[in-house]
């Protein structure tokens, strides 16, 4: 079974609420589309905004060198009562270069009588010209059936003139849209197997060697089945799906291309993909997600951090022994890997694989030590299954293991408020001194900040970064602080989670006290410690 994707992240999917994408970005999307091999990538709509405008220019003008993957621009049929001829609309289509257009047209009654103002023949014959004079013009046209579900169940009479419109006139895929999200899969599964019928029932002129059309389907996720309805949808008959990486676009999302994708090819057995590309999948997954400046969904079937993540004893135990005894398929399949999570619910045998994972050797007492301390800690406030390098530090702390480049003798913060141009009239600002041994060398070091983490992170970088230049290379990326026990107001134990990269890897630390700077320190202390250790070895 051939199932082709085309990806909409380019227009639906950045109609997310908060998302923003520059040309530069769109640019960039699309290259990790092709490089995941998509078969199209819808783009934007030409002439809607300068923005889009540029894309296209850039794009088919050379800045973008699709290997895999078809450009599409996206609009709408002509107007009612005008002429294909000099609309507007499809004329910036055919001057956007692309091979592939897709067109939107109303497919429900509702919309014709009511959005476009215009009759219901008016509705059709909108499709049909649209579609023959584009497809005159030398383009591929694909035609997006809006509303088309809703329609169907008020008046499939209708929604059947449509597709028997844009067939005659030449479109290569009719595409089915849940446009408002509210279709379940049982009704998807019943009007696709019907559509397809008919479609294939269709008395057309093939005698131009072009092909019957192919189905498509288009869900958005309103109703949390999008990729359940897509799925059935391919299961009754559909060959084409539209949707997004990691399910981005407006109100609740499209359909997640990311979970389609793995689904139709790990368990229908579908090729969805060129050869050996599945396994790209969760590093294009996350490099859009940065790209989007969107956090990825740490536990998004397939592609999340969470998805192969293991935390109970017993299921850490079992796969030790049996990989597949707790993971529906292999990680590797998708470019995904197995994490063993440890907390307080943890295993001797969890500690014991997450040390291998670090090339560790921790014999039976040691593991006890640590699962001891472990359980501790986490009962004052630690939480190690987020901070993956603190519990890397607590596992070669029990082989004995001590940093060797540096050891703190004090450190002391005091933030003054000086006359200024701030909100309340004053500038504060915060100084922190900070006593280091390197080696014989007793170092004092006092810088600014921008508040005490800042100013901490500064004067120790001051007092080692001589010695050890790497540490230019290590930034902290995010910063989060938890209040415990609420109750306790002010006063209250505080959790601190600093993440930080050097670039090529990423890892997070933590520290717990009830003061907010001491809680932060650890975490900052940690995060400077394993970022040597990276760099060092």
């Amino acid at each position: 079974m051939l199932v082709e994707v085309f990806d909409t992240t380019l227009r639906d999917g950045s109609q997310r609420e908060g998302l923003s994408l520059t040309v530069e970005d769109k640019l960039r999307i699309a290259e990790q589309l092709d490089h995941l091999g998509v078969a199209y990538i819808e783009g934007g709509w030409p002439g809607a905004n300068p923005k889009d405008d540029e894309f296209f220019s850039r794009a088919v003008g050379g800045d973008l060198d699709l290997q895999t993957s078809t450009l599409v621009a996206f609009g709408s049929t002509r107007r009612a009562n005008g002429h294909a001829e000099t609309d507007p609309t499809l004329g910036r289509l055919l001057a956007a270069g692309t091979e592939v257009v897709c067109i939107v047209a109303k497919s429900a009654p509702y919309h014709v009588i009511e959005t476009l103002l215009t009759t219901l023949d008016e509705g059709v014959h909108m499709v049909e010209d649209s579609v023959r004079f584009l497809a005159a013009q030398g383009r591929r046209v694909f035609v997006d059936c809006e509303h088309f579900f809703d329609g169907w169940k008020q008046d499939p009479a209708f929604s059947r003139r449509v597709l028997d419109a844009a067939a005659r006139a030449g479109a290569e895929v009719l595409v089915l849209c849940d446009t408002n999200g509210g279709t379940l899969p049982h009704e998807a599964s019943e009007i696709v197997a019907a559509v397809v019928e008919l479609v294939d029932g269709l008395e057309l002129d093939l005698s131009d060697g072009r092909a019957r059309p192919r189905v498509g389907v288009h869900f958005h996720n309103d109703s949390g089945v999008a990729v359940a309805n897509t799925i059935e949808a391919v299961r009754r008959g559909a060959t084409h799906i539209q949707g997004c990486v990691n399910g981005y676009g407006e109100r609740t999302g499209n359909a997640n291309l990311t979970t389609i994708v793995a689904d139709l090819e790990l368990k229908l057995d579908a090729r969805v993909l060129p050869a050996g590309r599945l396994e790209r999948l969760t590093a294009v997954s996350h490099h859009i997600a940065e790209l989007v400046n969107v956090a990825p969904d740490a536990q998004a079937p397939f592609v999340g951090s969470s998805a192969f993540a293991h935390k109970a004893g017993l299921h850490v135990s079992a796969i030790a022994r049996r990989p597949d005894a707790y993971e529906h398929v292999s990680p590797d399949a998708v470019g995904n890997g197995t994490r063993f999570v440890v907390s307080e619910l943890a295993g001797k045998s969890t500690l014991q694989m997450k040390a291998a994972e670090l090339g560790l050797e921790l014999d039976s007492e040691a593991l006890t030590h640590v699962l001891e301390e472990l359980k501790q800690l986490e009962y004052r406030g630690y939480h190690f299954e987020v901070a993956d390098g603190s519990l890397e530090l607590l596992l070669r702390s029990a082989t004995g293991w001590k940093q060797p480049w540096f050891r703190v003798e004090s450190f002391r913060v005091v933030t003054d408020e000086r006359d200024g141009l701030g909100l309340s009239g004053h500038d504060v600002v915060t100084e922190a001194t900070i006593k280091v041994h390197v080696g014989d060398e007793r170092i004092l070091a006092v810088a600014e900040g921008n508040g005490p983490v800042n100013a901490l992170d500064a004067a120790l970088r001051k007092a080692v970064g001589s010695a050890y230049p790497e540490l230019a290379r290590i930034h902290l990326t995010d910063y989060r602080v938890r209040v415990l026990d609420t109750a306790a107001g002010t006063g209250a134990i505080t959790r601190v989670l600093i993440d930080s990269t050097d670039g090529d890897r990423t890892w997070s630390t933590i520290g717990v006290s009830d003061n907010i700077i001491e809680a932060s320190w650890q975490a900052l202390l940690d995060s400077i410690v394993l970022g040597l250790l990276y760099a060092r070895g």
